[in-house]
């Protein structure tokens, strides 16, 4: 049977590597961004992936996304809600409460609106599978970046009631929990890291190098593997876990 597959902040990243890799699979796949340029190359490079632009803060917006998604799908197998954002870096006494809120609005609100909407779909058909991206900020405490670290526990909390309220549908929730992931965004943590401690951008990338059992970032294709995995039958009885790609963190730092 074709997967039918929806996946936020799809058109780069994690999420561009999980969309190429359901597509590749032979799955029909809808992924939202607010990135128009991505966008544009999506429908460039790979035509069969629909994108459209969608503000995960506008609660219209998704209900509209999913509106169109749906009926072109006619059901929904997978939803990937992939979108996050690094949050402000800082010590706790130097944050706005309004950075606080739109990390957590993109990070946590998001991924259950677009639950909301996927929940009594995949409940009606009996079948489907909703991958989380939490973070392994959401396993351990990270200084200077609490408002992401809050957010990231509560994907993995919110991942685990999911389980319990859908799984006598046969419908499993699961969350994802990448490690350090190759990609301009981590780059921007590690500068944002280093400027608040002033220190040298190599200490800092050495770091989080170092604090790894294995001792190399994550590829974003690696994470798609695990969702691939997560949808698959052979993952049918994986439900309400919180699962690391990381390389093992042996411990996190400030």
């Amino acid at each position: 049977m074709t997967q039918r597959v929806m996946i936020t902040a799809g058109a780069s990243g994690i999420g561009w590597a999980i969309a190429k890799a359901f597509a590749d699979s032979g799955a029909k796949v809808h992924i939202c961004d607010v990135d128009e340029r991505a966008l544009h190359t999506v429908s460039q490079t790979y035509p069969q992936v629909v994108g459209r632009k969608v503000d995960l803060v506008d609660e219209t917006a998704i209900d509209k996304w999913f509106d169109e998604a749906l009926g072109d799908l006619g059901g929904l197998d997978v939803l990937i809600n992939n979108a996050g954002t690094k949050g402000p870096t800082g010590y706790v006494e130097e944050l706005a409460l309004q950075d606080w809120r739109d990390c957590l609005g993109i990070c946590l609100d998001a991924q259950f609106l677009c639950a909301r909407r996927a929940a009594p779909v995949m409940k009606a058909q009996t079948s489907g599978s909703i991958v989380n991206i939490s973070s392994t900020a959401g396993l351990y405490g990270y200084g200077l970046r609490t408002p992401y670290a809050a957010a990231k526990w509560a994907v993995i909390g919110f991942t685990k009631s999911l389980a319990v309220e859908l799984g006598p549908h046969s419908v499993r929730a699961n969350a994802i929990c990448p490690g350090s992931v190759n990609g301009a965004r981590m780059q921007q943590v590690i500068k944002a890291e280093a400027e608040s401690r002033a220190v040298g951008v190599e200490l800092v990338q050495l770091e989080y190098v170092q604090s790894q059992s294995i001792k190399r970032f994550v590829e974003p294709e690696e994470i798609a593997d695990m969702c691939l995995f997560l949808a698959s039958p052979a993952a049918k009885m994986v439900t309400g876990q919180a699962i690391a790609v990381d390389g093992h963190t042996e411990a996190f730092h400030i």
